[in-house]
């Protein structure tokens, strides 16, 4: 398997793509809704000075994760 890193990894201005997703159920589907699919380039945009959430942007749109929820994003090439 690759080499991959959680998306709560990722510095603000990295960018990363989707590997594959931990998450099962209702969490793995909201993350898929949102964008989170397979290939699908990440950037950090913005995290809250607490560091939870963090908002990055997917697919043209910026969207704020808990830090739990990002856990479940597994990225490649970071």
């Amino acid at each position: 398997m690759l080499n991959t890193t959680p998306l709560t990894a990722l510095a603000q201005g990295q960018t990363g793509k989707v590997a594959t997703l931990t998450a099962t159920g209702s969490m793995r589907r909201r993350l898929q809704d949102i964008g989170l699919i397979e290939g699908t380039q990440v950037s950090c945009v913005l995290q809250a000075p607490s560091g939870d959430p963090t908002a990055y942007a997917i697919r043209g749109a910026v969207i704020a994760l808990r830090r739990g929820d990002a856990a479940h994003v597994l990225l490649a090439g970071v």
